[in-house]
C-alpha cells in the first residue's frame, strides 16, 4: 500500500538579508556563458586564453565572468604554466572548479527551492527555478541525490546511481562500503545499521520509491509514517526522516533541475 500523503515541510522566516545574498548568487549562475565555463573547466584546470578559446568569446568578457564566479566561491585560481609558444612557456593563473563545486551548487538552489522556504518575491521564485533548469541542461546527467541535514555529516551528498540502494548507519563489524548503499555515521544512533537497512531507495520506470525495512525509529516521508513494506513515490524536495529526534537522519531528495509537485504545471 502506497501512502498518498501529499502534506509538505514548511520553512519559515527567511531573512531579507538571506533573500538579497539569493539573489545575487542567482545572478551570477543565470548566464549561460558562465554556466559554459564551468563545465569547461569541470575536469581540469584552464587559462582565461583556453577558456575564451572553448566559449568562444573575448579575453576581457571572459575574465569578467570568470570574477563573478569566483566571487560566490564555486571556482578557484592557481598558478600554473602557459602552453608552450614561440616566446617559451610562462607563468599564468589556471582556473578551476572548487572540489564539490557542482555538487554545492546543487545543494544550494536545491535547498532554497525544495525546503518550501516561503519565496514571496515572485521574480526570485522564477530566477530560481530558471537557474536550476538551465544548470541541469548544461551539466545533463547528473542523477538524482539526497542531501543530509544536520549533525556531523550535514552537507553531505549522496548520489543515487543505482536501482537499488539501502540505507542506514555503518556496522563497524562490516569493512568497506558497497556501491550501492547510503551509510551514516555513528551520529545517527537512531538509524538502523545497513546490514538491516533502515530503509531502501529503488528505481522503476524513472520513478524513485523508499519503503521502510523495518526500521524501530521509523521513517517518514514529510513528516507521514510508512508503514514497513508500503512503497512511497518520491518527488524533488521531498523531505525524508529515518527516525525522530536529533539521534536520526534527516535528508532532502533532490532532481537536479526538478520541480516540486506544488510548482508543477
Amino acid at each position: 500500500m502506497t501512502n498518498n500523503d501529499d502534506s509538505r515541510t514548511l520553512v519559515l522566516d527567511i531573512d531579507t538579508n538571506d533573500l538579497q545574498e539569493l539573489s545575487e548568487y542567482l545572478d551570477v549562475l543565470s548566464s549561460s556563458t558562465r554556466l559554459k565555463i564551468l563545465k569547461v573547466i569541470e575536469r581540469r584546470p584552464k587559462d582565461v586564453r583556453q577558456i575564451s578559446s572553448e566559449i568562444e568569446t573575448s579575453y576581457e568578457n571572459t575574465k569578467k565572468h570568470l570574477d563573478k564566479l569566483l566571487s560566490i566561491g564555486v571556482v578557484r585560481k592557481e598558478a600554473g604554466l602557459s602552453r608552450p609558444t614561440a616566446k617559451g612557456i610562462h607563468p599564468v593563473w589556471k582556473y578551476s572548479l572548487v572540489p564539490g563545486g557542482l555538487e554545492a551548487i546543487t545543494r544550494s538552489l536545491g535547498l532554497f527551492a525544495n525546503l518550501k522556504l516561503t519565496l514571496t518575491d515572485a521574480v526570485l521564485a522564477e530566477k530560481l527555478a530558471g537557474v536550476r533548469e538551465t544548470l541541469s541542461g548544461e551539466f545533463a546527467g547528473q542523477p538524482p541525490a539526497f542531501i543530509l541535514l544536520g549533525g556531523a555529516e550535514d552537507g553531505r551528498i549522496f548520489p543515487l546511481g543505482h536501482d537499488s540502494v539501502a540505507v542506514g548507519r555503518a556496522d563497524p563489524s562490516v569493512p568497506g562500503r558497497a556501491e550501492r548503499e547510503i551509510v551514516l555515521s555513528e551520529e545517527y544512533a537512531a538509524v538502523t545499521r545497513v546490514s538491516r537497512p533502515h530503509a531502501r531507495l529503488t528505481r522503476r520506470d524513472g520513478a524513485w520509491f523508499i519503503e521502510d525495512c523495518g526500521s524501530t525509529g521509523g521513517t517518514f516521508v514529510n513528516s507521514a509514517p510508512l508503514d514497513r513494506g508500503a512503497r512511497r513515490e518520491l518527488h524533488d524536495g521531498d523531505l525524508i526522516e529515518l527516525a525522530k529526534g536529533a539521534p536520526g537522519a534527516t535528508l532532502v531528495f533532490v532532481v537536479p533541475g526538478g520541480v516540486p509537485p506544488s510548482d508543477a504545471a
